[in-house]
């Protein structure tokens, strides 16, 4: 292989551009897949686990890889699209093991692995020669907490072949952390059940949050359910409310009530709202969390809240102006301002003064068909959810409607395979 490095740290591979032969990408680098031996040999390295767009993951046998340097992969062009299925003898490099606890021979110590080198022999074969380890952390105030760390060679530890109880995730997650939440998803659904808990574990709430709501819903049951109450509690606080109660509404009667009643009373009270509503309603799409301003609040303070970080695109593209109280629900509803016109306007010119009144909101009951139609009639990202009084309750979102329109296993589809649209005018059920 022209342009290879001796030696390759395989969590730098992850991420990296692979390019075919003219420069155009093909997609990054996820894992790198390798056999493990029996003995002291060192595992043969496959190939390279690469996700291509539309979040597919496929195989690249380092046989079609011409080169590895700084920041690319290069190859043959002669790529596989078909997607990568493991092998019963095969294992994941970072996914399986990265975190993992092996022994030292030379002294018996426990270490922990983070990270793998894999090189190149003369034979053109790869191998894993290398490991990257740390010492356990240690309780005593007088030794370092993390640990020291040392690169030995593969013989020099043992312990991979024998099934890891109670792994930890953090050099994966280290390996994974400029992902976005729905491609760190994707990762989390190819792992096994047991890594899949293990990083879950190790996400921060809020991160953890954002990716469940990616996830298909099998998914998102199986990693709540192994978090511990407190904990699924806090996670399901830190998600949007109405992709919290679609979750909600997935499990048991009895667990979802103890959820709700370990949350935040206020939190709990968004969540609770929403389970009343019919699934593929405007109630039981909507978010509870529009931007929301008084009618004396200016063009100024309204794109300061649509610039916010943590807003969705879809919720940013406009303002809801109401009557006090501005939490939902809200006073009366007056009407909507569009990001464009915002836009367009001076800074210190009042939102009443340029609201959208002809958009009929929706009702709590309109269904998923008729919300649909009015968006694309209407070229509308975003349409408010009033009740009978006219107080507004939430926003249906086009992501909120894309979510119920395609089936509930989209997700595990293949990307390039015709997606058909569920019915509508399934329940939650849970009143």
């Amino acid at each position: 292989m022209s342009g290879a490095p001796a030696r390759v740290f395989v969590a730098r591979l992850t991420g990296l551009a692979v390019f075919d032969p003219n420069g155009d990408q093909v997609g990054r680098v996820r894992d790198v897949a390798v056999t493990l031996s029996i003995g002291r040999q060192a595992p043969r390295v496959h190939g390279l686990v690469v996700e291509v767009p539309m979040r597919r993951r496929i195989f690249l046998p380092l046989t079609r890889v011409l080169s590895i340097d700084a920041g690319q992969v290069i190859t043959t062009g002669l790529v596989n699209m078909r997607r990568f299925e493991q092998r019963a003898n095969e294992t994941l490099v970072i996914a399986e093991l990265l975190d993992r606890t092996v022994t030292r021979i030379a002294d018996g110590m426990p270490v922990v692995v983070i990270d793998v080198a894999m090189e190149q022999q003369r034979a053109r074969d790869w191998l894993l020669t290398r490991v990257a380890v740390r010492e356990q952390r240690h309780t005593s105030p007088l030794r370092r907490r993390g640990g020291a760390t040392q690169t030995v060679e593969w013989f020099e530890v043992t312990g991979f072949a024998l099934p890891e109880e109670g792994q930890g995730a953090a050099n994966m997650l280290a390996a994974f952390e400029k992902l976005r939440p729905a491609d760190l998803a994707n990762v989390m659904h190819e792992l096994s059940p047991k890594r899949r808990a293990e990083l879950a574990a190790a996400l921060p709430d809020e991160q953890l949050a954002d990716v469940l709501e990616e996830l298909p819903e099998d998914d998102q049951v199986e990693i709540l359910g192994k978090l511990g109450e407190e904990r699924a509690a806090d996670v399901l606080e830190a998600m949007d409310p109405d992709d919290a109660a679609d979750l909600l509404s997935e499990l048991p009667t009895e667990t979802a009530q103890k959820l709700l009643e370990l949350m935040e009373p206020d939190e709990a009270d968004d969540v609770r709202r929403l389970l009343v509503y019919e699934e593929y309603t405007a109630g039981g799409m909507m978010t509870t969390d529009p931007v929301v301003l008084p009618p004396d609040a200016t063009v100024a303070e309204a794109l300061a809240h649509a610039r916010s970080s943590d807003l969705a695109p879809a919720l940013a593209a406009a303002v809801y102006v109401c009557r006090s109280p501005q939490e939902t629900p809200t006073g009366k509803y007056l009407g909507m301002a569009h990001i464009q016109r915002l836009l367009r306007e001076p800074p210190h010119s009042l939102v009443a003064g340029i609201l959208d009144t002809d958009t009929e909101p929706a009702r709590p009951d309109t269904s998923l068909p008729v919300i649909t139609r009015y968006l694309a009639t209407y070229n509308l990202v975003a349409l408010p959810v009033v009740d009978d009084d006219g107080h507004l309750l939430g926003a249906v979102t086009v992501d909120d409607v894309l979510d119920h329109l395609l089936p509930e296993d989209w997700r595990e589809q293949p990307h390039d395979a015709p997606i058909p649209t569920r019915h509508a005018g399934v329940s939650r059920g849970q009143g």
